[in-house]
């Protein structure tokens, strides 16, 4: 299963992502490699300025469900590996936050189960995310993600 699972910032590359999906004993049946890289944008979703992230995981139980997505996707039909790490600490704009890989025996497979993979890690996996803003006054603001979310649908009723 390589290093699937929740990373301190650094500590996991791209390239070391790769060389251990290569290293895999079943890769000789692999014909290609698909890759998602998430990223910091400097947008939030209400369109605001974003000077960073700070990505905190429940670490045991996100490791679990990372874990868990990653071995069940790699049961589908032409599947070779999957996996996904997912970073923690504070980021800036433009910097890595997870890593997708699956590898397959075709490129018709292996698409599907990347969006699948990333789908499932962004609703399963206990990560959360505080975004820090620029708002509309110039005014520095910290919000965590799911806090925001959840006082704006209260508003909405």
């Amino acid at each position: 299963m390589g290093y699937v699972g929740i990373h301190k910032k650094g500590e996991f590359t791209l390239s070391e992502l790769i060389k251990s999906i290569k290293g895999n004993s079943e890769f000789n049946r692999a014909g290609a490699i698909a890759t998602f890289v998430g990223v910091v944008r400097s947008t939030s979703l209400e369109g605001e300025n974003v000077e960073g992230l700070e990505i905190e995981a429940y670490e045991e139980q996100a490791n679990k469900v990372l874990g868990s997505i990653c071995k069940e996707l790699k049961k589908l039909e032409g599947i070779v590996d999957v996996q996904i790490h997912h970073f923690v600490g504070k980021f800036k704009v433009g910097e890595d936050l997870v890593y997708v890989a699956v590898a397959g025996g075709h490129r018709e497979n292996i698409f599907t189960v990347l969006q699948q993979a990333v789908e499932r890690y962004k609703s399963e996996t206990p990560v959360f995310k505080k975004e820090c803003i620029v708002n509309e006054e110039g005014i520095k603001e910290s919000y965590w993600v799911s806090e925001r979310e959840a006082h704006q649908e209260r508003r909405k009723q």
